[in-house]
């Protein structure tokens, strides 16, 4: 089996599985915040796809957001449950995603949405898939003609440049949408629905998984460092370029 297919494969057994737990109830706990939480969902759909990666990929590393982790020369980027307070609150928009990236960057991408019962796949060598069509690819727009889908805590409004970067950038933009799950906001992009994607010192189990779709859409990923901050942005190449200038105040 490919490195997508398993992907695909991944992704939507861990998504069926988080849903079936959440249609029987789960508790909530708390990490580090009252919106930062996990269940035993997430937990068993990473248990899931971490046991068919010792199967399928033994040689290849894995980190998983829930604590699985090994190296490897390759590594799989495990988000079981991408949304988990819009999950837990009734909000359908969540995911499970999965990148697997090499010394070259994000290789492969594949997110399942459970709620629309939708399929995203690709990557570097292979054109991004929606439910096994191909998108259209990405065509150049400028930022003041698109959408940016973002998110921005409180907490951070007393960090002025940051603030700042991240005003300027969405100020530019047609609309500014946060909705709360960064894998689907990525396929998002990557199939035309939003613009931009824009966001800050993601995890890499956040930002690979719809890179890798948004890049397999003829899209630009990107990392920008500006000041103490790792922004992270991707959609087509100009409004992409547009979004980094603005967020560097060149």
């Amino acid at each position: 089996m490919d490195d997508f297919s398993l992907a695909a494969e991944l992704v939507r057994e861990a998504g069926l599985l988080a849903a079936r737990m959440l249609g029987e109830g789960l508790e909530t706990r708390y990490k580090t915040s009252i919106s930062d939480v996990v269940s035993a969902a997430d937990h068993a759909a990473e248990d899931l796809v971490v046991a068919r990666l010792d199967e399928q990929r033994p040689d290849d590393g894995l980190v998983g957001e829930e604590g699985h982790s090994r190296p490897g020369e390759r590594t799989w980027y495990v988000d079981p449950v991408d949304g988990t307070y819009n999950f837990l609150s009734g909000i359908p928009y969540w995911c499970s995603a999965v990148g697997l990236v090499d010394g070259d960057g994000p290789l492969a991408g594949a997110v399942y949405y459970p709620s629309m019962d939708q399929l995203w796949v690709g990557g570097r060598d292979r054109p991004t898939t929606l439910d096994d069509v191909a998108v259209t690819p990405l065509a150049d727009r400028p930022l003041a003609e698109v959408s940016v889908v973002t998110y921005f805590h409180p907490r951070y409004r007393s960090d002025a440049t940051r603030t700042a970067s991240w005003q300027a950038a969405t100020s530019a933009a047609a609309a500014v949408r946060m909705l709360g799950s960064a894998s689907v906001d990525l396929g998002g992009v990557a199939s035309g629905r939003v613009g931009v994607f824009l966001q800050a010192n993601l995890h890499p189990w956040d930002w690979f998984p719809g890179a890798a779709l948004v890049l397999g859409a003829g899209g630009a990923a990107e990392q920008v460092e500006v000041g103490a901050t790792t922004w992270q942005v991707a959609g087509n190449r100009q409004a992409v370029e547009e979004t980094i200038a603005l967020l560097r105040g060149d």
